[in-house]
């Protein structure tokens, strides 16, 4: 379904034609891969090959447009707020500005379409973010994904010299913790590095909950966490290594993958707590 009225609330060189769509059930020219994706949709492709996608469009595993629960009263599954959409357009150029392999932002629209929730009294207008990617297939897609399809990804991805690397889960390894040694140096919180949010061609996605200096957390209890969730992004990045090698049916070394996150500065003793010792008997 296309909405015809809409506005364009902010917009990169990248745009060439927006897609103001509204996913329902039967349309046709909207894409969706997985049930994974839940509210993004493939509307096109580039001629250099890559892919357009839009987010917000609505569900895709229900016979209904949008669903709410009120454990999140600001959270309508299937619809992306316009703070939401703009929080993911910036922050995404933020990332990309590091040199980070991203999704390349198009376009956030604001659709003129209100949509009222009755349980907390209030009408919004859904927004569109509109990206372009390299590849749509995510990582957490596998189970939706023939071996094959995964492998033809797989095998685009840039080989190390390094001998200890060579297996492919490692290459994986590099890219997402050199990525993140990089994000953490420069203030970057992605917040939600889980295997949803990363292509199968590793690239990074996602950014309606990041952090970065050019735009902060404008909640003073949010941004209180901030040092903490750092620490807790290192671990998601391991669960996301042993998740790749687990798709690729490649047994995972701990011992090489504690030493690259070494390498890059990332100390896992710091998080170890000592065995059989109590503060009593510490204390004794």
């Amino acid at each position: 379904m296309i909405i015809t009225s809409y506005k364009v609330l902010s917009k990169t060189r990248s745009l060439s034609n927006p897609f103001p769509y509204l996913f329902q059930k039967g349309d046709r020219g909207m894409d969706n891969l997985s049930p994974i994706h839940c509210r993004s949709y493939i509307v096109g492709q580039h001629k250099n090959g890559r892919y357009i996608v839009t987010k917000g469009n609505g569900l895709s595993y229900s016979t209904h447009q949008f669903l709410y629960t009120p454990e999140m009263p600001t959270d309508v599954l299937g619809l992306l707020r316009k703070e939401d959409a703009l929080r993911d357009f910036y922050c995404g150029q933020d990332v990309q500005a590091l040199g980070i392999k991203t999704n390349q932002m198009e376009c956030v629209m604001e659709l003129d379409y209100p949509i009222y929730i009755v349980q907390t009294d209030e009408t919004i207008y859904p927004c569109i973010l509109q990206y372009n990617v390299e590849c749509p297939w995510r990582i957490a897609d596998a189970g939706f994904m023939t071996q094959n399809l995964i492998w033809k990804e797989v095998n685009k991805w840039e080989r190390l010299n390094d001998k200890n690397y060579q297996e492919d889960y490692l290459i994986a390894a590099n890219v997402l913790i050199r990525n993140l040694r990089i994000m953490h140096d420069n203030g970057v919180l992605h917040n939600a590095l889980t295997s949803e949010n990363i292509t199968w061609a590793l690239e990074l996605l996602d950014f309606e909950l990041c952090h970065t200096p050019q735009h902060p957390y404008s909640k003073e209890d949010y941004i209180r966490h901030v040092p903490d969730l750092f620490d807790r992004e290192v671990i998601d990045t391991y669960r996301l290594i042993i998740y790749i090698a687990g798709v690729l049916h490649q047994q995972v070394d701990f011992q090489i993958v504690d030493n690259l996150f070494a390498e890059y500065g990332f100390n896992l003793n710091k998080y170890v707590l000592p065995n059989g010792v109590s503060r009593k008997s510490e204390e004794e």
